[in-house]
């Protein structure tokens, strides 16, 4: 455990080293030249690792100019990487086939050598009015966008049958389960969750739980450790996680915010940063729309603020694994410094040591 002085050494907070740094990017792109952003988003995890990063993620953009299909990204990339770990965070399980997802999964995890770490949630695709006919034509009133949708995957995933047939038939032989099967890679599939029942059934699941700048308001009042609450409600989350979890206090939790030091940026750079943030302060006053989201404030400074504010977050002093989230209308050269300030201060100044 560690420490930091804060208020002039008032107070002293004790804080777990970081243990695994990882950076997560929506991989944005110009629909006039798709092939540029990817070819930056790409380049962007080559040098995360290079940088030493334990992990680097995707989001799941559907319908934008966003990372559309990150499973097929993160194949690219697991033949330009080695050893950085390689996530979506997070695939919406609404649009998707859980046995084609599970046989694009085992896949990607087999050609990268085990380094695959999948992120998954559930509900109704977003704008799923405007989508349905296109999406599931057919049976858009009967789809399960529960839970029990994660449950087919992770059964899949895991090795159960898919199929009442296995053996020979003419020429071919058939399996009754997922082909190619990775054994190791149900212990590395990960919830995304922003709030109590999904932080509980997370860990009733056994799954690991990845939590962000999102949560639900409930259950937790304001009590200055967060604006209003925030941290508060995050951390009730990854306690009752951890509380369902058969491995307890031992049950992996990563922790993303958007964090944006600036101890390499230029003065253009610091203000474009400031100006983003600002600019999405208002949606942190208080919850947000009929499901009360709570956003947290995008934290902008040199690497030695940052570090103090990250442990005066009630939060993140019960994790040691974090992906930091890339803002997503920054250009190329942003990522870079911020990535490059972020591996050689900011994770050094929570305690983290790069991957050699």
């Amino acid at each position: 455990m560690g420490g930091v002085d804060v208020g002039g050494g008032s107070v002293v907070l004790e804080f777990k080293p970081l243990r695994k740094l990882g950076f997560l990017t929506i991989g944005l792109f110009d629909a006039a030249d798709p092939a540029r952003g990817h070819e930056s988003t790409l380049s962007i995890i080559e040098l995360g690792e290079r940088l030493g990063f334990d992990s680097a993620w995707v989001r799941h953009r559907h319908l934008q100019y966003g990372i559309s299909s990150p499973v097929v990204v993160l194949a690219a990339a697991s033949q330009r990487t080695s050893r950085i770990q390689l996530g979506t965070a997070v695939t919406p399980l609404g649009w998707e086939n859980p046995l084609r997802l599970a046989e694009d999964l085992a896949t990607v995890d087999i050609l990268s050598g085990g380094r695959l770490n999948p992120g998954v949630s559930v509900g109704p695709p977003m704008h799923y009015e405007r989508v349905r006919d296109a999406l599931y034509p057919d049976t858009a009133d009967a789809e399960d966008f529960s839970y029990e949708r994660v449950r087919r995957l992770m059964a899949l995933v895991r090795g159960e049958p898919a199929s009442g047939f296995s053996g020979t038939e003419g020429f071919e032989a058939f399996s009754e389960r997922v082909q190619p099967h990775s054994p190791g890679l149900a212990g590395r599939m990960w919830y995304g969750g922003g709030s109590l029942r999904s932080a509980r059934w997370a860990g009733e699941q056994g799954m690991n739980f990845l939590t962000s700048s999102v949560v639900k308001a409930e259950g937790v009042e304001g009590d200055g450790e967060g604006d209003l609450g925030f941290a508060s409600v995050q951390r009730s989350h990854i306690r009752a996680f951890r509380a369902h979890h058969p491995d307890g206090d031992r049950a992996r939790v990563s922790h993303g915010l958007v964090v944006i030091p600036t101890d390499s940026a230029t003065p253009r750079q610091r203000a474009k940063y400031e100006a983003y943030a600002r600019e999405r302060l208002p949606r942190t006053a208080s919850p947000q729309g009929p499901a009360r989201l709570m956003f947290a404030p995008d934290l902008v400074g040199d690497s030695a603020e940052l570090a103090e504010r990250l442990h005066e977050h009630a939060a993140f002093r019960e994790i040691d694994e974090v992906a930091f989230a890339l803002p997503f209308t920054f250009d190329h050269e942003d990522y870079v410094q911020i990535l490059t300030d972020i591996a050689t201060h900011l994770g050094p100044a929570l305690g983290w040591r790069p991957t050699p």
